[in-house]
């Protein structure tokens, strides 16, 4: 079943394709969703992590492998958020697009989150560069990969070392923090991309992609302002989540992450941290949030003894989402919902 767009973005689509729409796949559940709406009508991205997928311990599908290889474009985060799709990406000779090395894409280091704080200050990445935007894509026939943006230049350490967990396929929790969806503004900037890139394969439906874009990234503009405003009450009240994944969400909104259960999704906490989390949550108790894909015992246990209040759990990937157009609205929406439901005074 076709995945439909709300009235707003319907009413500027345009009529039928008059050439193939390309073929695309995505990684996660709202890289998807910015990729549906850019699309439209004229057709549906293909979702490797559905429901309940998690990204750390994924193994593809022959059905999926299959889709990979015949994708026109592929449009992922980057490997360092999901290194087995780079892997499986090996010798395709369709295009990639990663988003996190399409320019002016706003990167941060994990426990960057509080200093990054543009939210309501009318900072707009969209509007910074757009002859730039679709510099993330990458032509695997063509040799183009070098062209991409190179975080590692700028003194971030994710290199090899950051995010090899030997048996584990969860990215690193130090040097470069992927989750960078969480930045409504690096949303907007990349569906302008990935109009560009579709644009580029299928010259004859460009325009409808960039209508489309457009129409997504001023409805994703409204929704930004909206959040802001709701999450002001929660400016002055620290947390505490599970896991290191909220960097960008809260320092775009001016909120304080004030620690975390674990220091990374893809390995259970250590027990001298735990000890240190629960001293530091007694002379001040605060919220603490479980996560979706996590047994939520542990955050209850913590809140238990600490005297903390237990919130809702947070799902800063969209897993627990209805995939489609709307997804990552409605991610934005639940992450503030559950954080608000918790901690405003």
């Amino acid at each position: 079943m076709r995945y439909t767009i709300s009235v707003a973005l319907a009413s500027l689509l345009a009529g039928p394709a008059l050439a193939e729409v390309p073929r695309v796949v995505t990684d996660l559940p709202p890289v998807h969703s910015l990729v549906a709406q850019v699309m439209g009508d004229l057709g549906e991205p293909d979702l490797l992590l559905g429901q309940g997928a998690d990204p750390h311990s994924f193994q593809l599908r022959p059905s999926q492998a299959r889709a990979l290889a015949n994708a026109d474009l592929v449009v992922w985060i980057g490997p360092e958020m999901t290194r087995w799709l780079e892997r499986a990406l090996e010798g395709r000779k369709g295009e990639e697009l990663r988003l996190m090395q399409v320019a002016g894409t706003h990167l941060q280091d994990f426990g960057e989150g509080a200093a990054h704080d543009h939210a309501g200050h009318g900072h707009d990445h969209a509007d910074e560069d757009h002859d730039h935007a679709g510099e993330g894509h990458e032509h695997a026939d063509e040799g183009h990969a070098g062209e991409a943006h190179d975080h590692a230049d700028e003194g971030h350490t994710h290199g090899d070392e950051a995010h090899d967990h030997g048996e584990h396929e969860g990215h690193s929790h130090t040097g470069l923090d992927p989750h960078a969806w969480l930045d409504p503004e690096n949303a907007q900037l990349w569906l302008t991309a990935v109009a560009r890139e579709l644009g580029h394969l299928d010259p004859e439906n460009a325009a409808t992609y960039a209508a489309n874009a457009e129409a997504a990234r001023a409805a994703l503009a409204e929704l930004d302002r909206e959040t802001a405003a709701r999450l002001d009450e929660a400016r002055n009240q620290p947390f505490y989540v599970f896991h290191d994944a909220y960097g960008y969400f809260a320092g775009h909104y001016g909120l304080t992450v004030q620690g975390s259960v674990s220091a990374g999704d893809a390995a259970a906490p250590g027990a001298a941290h735990l000890a240190d989390l629960r001293a530091e949550m007694a002379g001040t108790p605060r919220c603490i949030f479980p996560e979706a894909q996590h047994d939520a015992k542990l955050a209850r246990q913590i809140a238990q003894e600490t005297g903390a209040k237990a919130g809702p759990a947070l799902d800063p990937s969209g897993s627990t989402l209805e995939p489609g157009p709307q997804l990552y609205a409605n991610l934005i929406r639940g992450l503030a919902d559950g954080i608000l439901s918790c901690v405003a005074p």
